[in-house]
């Protein structure tokens, strides 16, 4: 494979790509909606993904065979559909590598957004006292931030006074400092909340490294939006207390998201407050039947192959002198041996405002975000283009693109 300048491609990359290429085609077959477009490139899985047949199967089957209310009637639909809600509970948890389902549990909610503010509102808020502190990102996605900061106000009008701290970043790799972290943490230090993958940036925060500095007692609450769907995933390896997460970047419908809680001793049970209400059930199994699709497909070969495709991307435009790659500088090149991209390439050119050249590249078929990507006060002020890509892309679809980023210089 050659590049746009003419470059020989790095053999890691073209062979990581070759050998998956055999996997990939017949599962960006399953996508109706990609396979009817042909002449479209759908860049924008990190704002929503698209869905394969399997869960537009499992919608209409649902819909047209046991749709009803959960654990509000006996009869057959209504039995079927309870069932439905708790399978899908039973796949959120095995999904995540939930090493002691007896004891987690898990919420649906609408999204990660609601999700997050009701880990907020319903549970941190509830157990904060004057003078306690916490610890959130500043720089990550609004969501993230947003929920946190309201409890402290929520609180203040209460007149009780806490103090939220922002997560220390590695200005080099752009995911979290764990030195710098360790000066933050103090003995009213009550909670944490992170991000997995960056929405700009695509780099995995290493959150594993947090709970080594804040101690074993400290709950971490994880933004997991962007890794659900894109790479293996382990609650036991991450140690955290909570995992929310979207369902319609995970292939399954809009309006559907779930909050994953440890339950561990020592830390209170996560009870969302209020009438729960009727629940989105064919949310939910659109949910269950997108995890089934995913852990069929395989998470790791996914990620193998959206990080190779974003590998060549960034490789591709760190030689395009009109171009600024946002994120770590070290990782462009594609013989870097600092950690990949997770599947999001985010970037600007130097003269062209990015929202007119996301009105440019759909002009040549490609459908990319252009804006500032409701980062967090903290984040990157100007707007960019942010390529985020998941399984059914191919490595035309980034050669072209390539191609047409390099016509613009």
């Amino acid at each position: 494979m050659t590049d746009v300048a003419g470059t020989a491609e790095p053999a890691g990359i073209a062979d990581a790509l070759a050998e998956l290429c055999s996997w990939q085609r017949p599962l960006r077959a399953q996508f109706p909606i990609v396979v009817a477009n042909p002449g479209l490139a759908y860049l924008d899985s990190a704002a929503t993904a698209q869905k394969p047949q399997a869960v537009l199967d499992a919608v209409q089957r649902y819909l047209t065979t046991s749709n009803a209310n959960a654990g509000r009637g006996s009869y057959p639909w209504a039995n079927a559909t309870t069932a439905t809600v708790e399978r899908a509970r039973d796949r959120v948890k095995e999904f995540l590598g939930d090493p002691d389902p007896d004891r987690s549990g898990v919420h649906f909610t609408s999204g990660a957004s609601d999700g997050l503010r009701t880990v907020a509102r319903d549970w941190l808020a509830q157990r904060l006292m004057d003078g306690d502190e916490i610890l959130v990102p500043f720089a990550d996605h609004e969501a993230n931030l947003a929920p946190w900061l309201e409890v402290r106000e929520l609180l203040s009008r209460q007149g009780v006074g806490i103090r939220v701290r922002g997560l220390p970043y590695q200005e080099s790799s752009g995911d979290y400092d764990p030195a710098a972290l360790a000066a933050s943490v103090g003995p009213r230090t009550r909670f944490v909340a992170a991000t997995h993958v960056h929405h700009v940036y695509g780099v995995d925060m290493n959150v594993h490294r947090i709970r080594r500095v804040v101690g074993p007692s400290v709950p971490i609450c994880l933004d997991a939006a962007q890794s659900i769907g894109h790479l293996p995933f382990s609650v036991a390896e991450l140690d955290v207390d909570f995992v929310v997460f979207s369902g319609h970047k995970a292939m399954a419908l809009p309006g559907t998201g779930a909050v994953w809680a440890r339950g561990r001793p020592g830390v209170p049970p996560f009870r969302p407050g209020g009438w729960a209400g009727t629940p989105n059930t064919v949310g939910i199994a659109s949910l269950a039947a997108a995890l089934d699709w995913l852990d069929a497909a395989g998470t790791d070969r996914i990620e193998a192959w959206t990080v190779a495709l974003a590998a060549r991307l960034t490789d591709g435009l760190s030689r395009l002198d009109a171009y600024e790659v946002l994120g770590c500088r070290s990782s462009l090149a594609a013989g870097s041996e600092v950690q990949r991209r997770r599947s999001i390439v985010t970037f600007r050119h130097r003269e062209i405002p990015s929202r007119d050249l996301g009105f440019i590249l759909y002009g040549h078929g490609f459908m990319v975000r252009s804006d500032s990507h409701c980062q967090a006060g903290a984040g990157e002020s100007d707007g960019s283009v942010r390529v985020s890509l998941h399984v059914h892309n191919t490595c035309e679809e980034i050669e072209g693109l390539l191609t047409t980023l390099s016509s613009l210089q």
